[in-house]
């Protein structure tokens, strides 16, 4: 059993979201998607299949990118819910979805997106500890060309174990 914790401002300080927001199923790798629409779509089925969004939060997530862009800059776009879709978050979750081949976000070039959903002001921290990471330019590629979800785990969530990762006193 994983207890919820929220994010703080020592999460932000310490360059990683809690723990609990970006889990092992949350990771998808090497991923293919027709175009930034496709992505979207995407992003919202993996919040909604983790149980972190009711029903009705991808559709806002769509209409949020007709509002404005979601792509941040350096191949990177945080897609997330209108501020009226916050009634329908669960709990606060991250998601991370590589594409390789890149797509296309209105002329840019989009390889990681990273949906996240947050119902208060946690999506601030959240944001905050993504960006530490994603500016770090070694950080960024590695996770452009990440093949495995534990080193993921690993840029992302620094303080998380692994599964079968041996505490040490």
């Amino acid at each position: 059993m994983t207890v919820r914790r929220l994010p703080t401002d020592d999460d932000a300080t310490s360059g990683a979201p809690a723990p609990d927001v970006l889990v092992r199923a949350a990771i998808r790798l090497a991923q293919q998607a027709t175009d930034k629409w496709d992505a979207l779509r995407q992003s919202g089925a993996l919040l909604e299949s983790l149980g972190a969004v009711a029903e009705g939060y991808a559709a806002a997530m769509l209409e949020r990118e007709r509002q404005i862009s979601t792509y941040m800059g350096e191949g990177v776009a945080i897609p997330h819910g209108t501020d009226r879709a916050r009634a329908l978050v669960r709990r606060t979750a991250m998601g991370f979805i590589q594409y390789p081949d890149g797509v296309d976000w209105d002329g840019e070039v989009v390889h990681l997106c990273i949906p996240i959903a947050a119902s208060g002001d946690e999506h601030v921290t959240v944001l905050s500890a993504l960006a530490e990471v994603l500016l770090d330019e070694e950080s960024a590629a590695a996770l452009r060309a990440a093949t495995d979800v534990d080193d993921v785990l690993a840029r992302l969530n620094p303080g998380a174990r692994t599964p079968g990762e041996e505490t040490r006193p």
